[in-house]
């Protein structure tokens, strides 16, 4: 097993000392029960990560440790944003979580017409807890990078951002059950950047369909299944992990 991961604001370069204090620390030494001599990986989310050695305890939420290596890991490309539509809120990060661990570059949260789930005067709030889920499951996957998390988005924002994903050369997947064209049909390894689109629970809106597909969007089914809104885009990017180079390494 890898060691355990680690965030720090920044990596130093190899022999330097970093330390994890806070919350990386406690976890580290009074959740992970970890000690001196022991292995970890120090990264800053933003694709550096240090292969250190634990060299002093110094509280229970204090640990110095000692930079070995150091190294950088570009973003695979292309590049995948996912527009996810707010699920229910016993769900609602689960989806970062899983969208997280497959590899996602970007999470756009999106109040689609049929949200049953309302952001309204706590928008900040929800945006917070995703980007700490996104944290976590970044963490404990083993992710150089953490997946940036915006703003909440209305349909104005989506659907701006889906013309200019088009206008790039880029591909838009909307995932719609209904849909006759496969996921895979779409020219995903040929793409310089995938946007990927998960209504609600209660499905897509259809005029929320139309409006993306005249901006030039697609719409696919991913499999025979009907997949919740909270798994969707998971198992959306394993795919396109195998169709396009993200996965090659």
């Amino acid at each position: 097993m890898s060691p355990p991961l680690f965030w720090a604001e920044s990596v130093p370069a190899p022999g330097a000392e970093v330390t994890l204090s806070g919350p990386e620390g406690r976890h580290a030494v009074t959740v992970a029960r970890l000690g001196v001599g022991e292995r970890i990986l120090v990264g800053d989310g933003a694709g550096s990560v240090g292969g250190c050695e634990i060299r002093e305890i110094t509280a229970k939420d204090t640990l110095v440790a000692t930079v070995h290596d150091l190294s950088f890991e570009a973003r695979p490309t292309p590049q995948v944003t996912l527009v996810q539509a707010l699920p229910k809120s016993e769900r609602s990060e689960l989806a970062v979580d899983l969208a997280t661990e497959a590899g996602v570059d970007v999470i756009v949260p999106w109040q689609a017409l049929r949200c049953v789930s309302r952001w309204t005067g706590k928008a900040d709030k929800g945006v917070g807890k995703w980007r700490a889920a996104a944290s976590a499951a970044a963490k404990q996957s083993r992710r150089p990078w953490i997946p940036e998390v915006t703003d909440l988005a209305t349909t104005i924002d989506v659907r701006a951002r889906c013309a200019d994903v088009v206008a790039a050369g880029g591909v838009v997947a909307v995932l719609h059950e209904e849909a006759a064209q496969p996921l895979a049909h779409l020219p995903l390894a040929d793409a310089c950047e995938i946007l990927l689109v998960v209504g609600p629970e209660g499905g897509l809106d259809g005029g929320e369909v139309a409006d993306l597909t005249a901006l030039g969007a697609q719409s696919v089914v991913l499999g025979p299944e009907v997949l919740r809104t909270s798994t969707a885009a998971a198992v959306a990017l394993g795919a396109i992990g195998v169709l396009t180079r993200r996965w090659t390494r």
